[in-house]
């Protein structure tokens, strides 16, 4: 957490640099970059995944180690309203996270490193406020469908042989908040987004009785993310 917030105060001072236009009159850039149907872009951004567990019996929580991914991606955005529009944000993340289960004396039975890389589908509304001079704030919300390429599913092994196994397709939402900066040349706009696995991701060891997976009722993921977008 403690570097999910610093990049979160890299994000913040991306805001606080248009700070000055809030109490001015500026002269207003791209004064029709929201006026056109369509509207295309990309992303680049940091994410921290972590997942929340419910347990059938309380027998100790496993522990998550978790550490910074990156996010990539294209915009599509089609206007609906003044203050509406619909978005297609298709991205590529990529997270790790380690996994400690209670009960084993060693580290090769305690731990399991999970590199996952989602292929992300996010359908969005976003809701924008008035433009004030060269900035906008807003709101995002909506559902989304991903597909978790280190995911395993298909594995004949299993935690007995040191892989722990996820389903492939995962579906969820995603919310956020950010602001728009319009600039001479292009809108900036820094978000903070959170995402929240409604799908049950485990795919369970073999025996219904592991250390493992046995005392796992759902596994799904929750993680947050800072998005850094051109338009």
């Amino acid at each position: 957490m403690k570097k999910f917030f610093f990049f979160l105060t890299i994000s913040l001072l991306c805001l606080h640099s248009g700070y000055a236009q809030f109490n001015e009159d500026p002269i207003l850039n791209l004064e029709n970059e929201d006026k056109a149907l369509l509207n295309w872009g990309y992303f680049l951004g940091f994410n921290q995944y972590d997942f929340k567990f419910e347990y059938k019996n309380d027998t100790g929580d496993i522990l998550v180690d978790k550490s910074l991914g990156f996010n990539v991606g294209l915009i599509g955005e089609m206007r609906l309203h003044e203050f509406l529009d619909l978005r297609f944000e298709p991205g590529l993340f990529y997270s790790q996270r380690i996994l400690g289960f209670p009960g084993f004396d060693n580290d090769n039975d305690a731990l399991r490193e999970l590199k996952s890389t989602y292929i992300n589908f996010p359908l969005l509304l976003k809701i924008s406020a008035r433009r004030i001079g060269n900035w906008k704030p807003y709101i995002v919300a909506g559902p989304y469908a991903s597909l978790n390429l280190g995911s395993n599913e298909k594995s004949l092994d299993d935690n007995r042989s040191g892989t722990f196994r996820m389903k492939q397709r995962v579906y969820g939402y995603e919310v956020g908040f950010g602001i728009d900066f319009y600039t001479e040349y292009f809108k900036f706009s820094p978000s903070i987004r959170g995402v929240f696995a409604l799908s049950d991701e485990l795919v369970p060891d073999d025996d219904p009785n592991s250390p493992w997976t046995g005392n796992i009722e759902a596994l799904r993921t929750r993680g947050i993310f800072v998005n850094f977008t051109f338009e």
